[in-house]
């Protein structure tokens, strides 16, 4: 069965491992067998997410043919704090509802 697997170590960086493997196999064997850890050490040490197809799945997971596992890297910045920073950066009369107002009319109409 054809297996590929996918990691991301930055923005905008793709690492890409197309992989033969036999019927049965897990996620860890796969992982094993495309020798990630020997390229990307850091993984070893952290707490990996992993998923097929983008879901979340385990390493005992045993894989399909044309399956895409996918190892997945922790965010650097809370989502909510990044937009919170945002929209301080834009100003209030620069986004959401109040985005369009009519000259004369009331703030957020």
């Amino acid at each position: 069965m054809k297996i590929s697997l996918v990691y991301s170590p930055a923005p905008r960086q793709v690492r890409e491992w197309a992989l033969e493997l036999a019927e049965g196999t897990t996620v860890a064997q796969a992982l094993a067998v495309c020798r990630v850890f020997e390229a990307f050490p850091e993984l070893q040490a952290a707490r990996m997410a992993i998923g097929i197809w983008g879901r979340k799945t385990s390493l005992g997971h045993r894989l399909h043919d044309r399956d895409r596992v996918e190892i997945y890297r922790g965010l650097r910045v809370d989502p909510k704090v990044a937009r919170r920073e945002r929209f301080n950066g834009q100003g209030v009369k620069r986004a959401g509802l109040f985005a369009k107002t009519r000259a004369g009319a009331k703030a957020g109409y």
